[in-house]
């Protein structure tokens, strides 16, 4: 069943978005969504790098409401550092040292600095072991790189055990 059906979800989404974009449900449409959905992913199976899984769901879960609310403080913070009559802007790059081997997890380290306003990843080692960030108002770089590490990658180890 594996070998005709790799990828479960992404053949229904596919059938899914195919139904929703001719915006029909006729057989014809059906039919033709269906062998679609079935044969791009196995056809594309070889393209596919394999990624690690989701070991700790409830931790995933929580990660994500962690930053949600890091989204919503930050953009309070930077709205602040925007208002202020005397802008005294303190920009920098940091390069934050990695623990987390594994390219899936570093990009959702990088993705999750990048939503967070006032930080943005800008590079990745080729070694993959330093992660280079833009920063709007860096005040501390030890403790940025702390908070970080702390508040992001120790969770990613854990959700992804990596």
């Amino acid at each position: 069943m594996r070998t005709w059906l790799p990828l479960p979800h992404t053949s229904l989404l596919l059938l899914v978005v195919w139904l929703l974009l001719n915006q029909t449900l006729a057989p014809g449409h059906l039919l033709l969504g269906s062998v679609l959905a079935l044969l791009i992913p196995l056809l594309t199976m070889r393209l596919r790098n394999p990624q690690p899984s989701i070991k700790r769901p409830i931790k995933a879960l929580l990660y994500l409401f962690l930053v949600l609310w890091d989204i919503l403080v930050a953009n309070m913070q930077v709205a602040r550092l925007m208002l202020r009559p005397r802008l005294q802007l303190r920009p920098a790059f940091v390069e934050v040292p990695l623990d987390i081997t594994q390219g899936f997890p570093i990009t959702v380290l990088a993705s999750t600095i990048s939503l967070t306003p006032g930080t943005v990843s800008a590079d990745v080692s080729a070694d993959q072991s330093r992660l280079l960030l833009h920063v709007l108002d860096l005040e501390d770089e030890a403790q940025l790189i702390a908070t970080i590490k702390r508040r992001y990658e120790a969770r990613l180890r854990e959700i992804f055990e990596c």
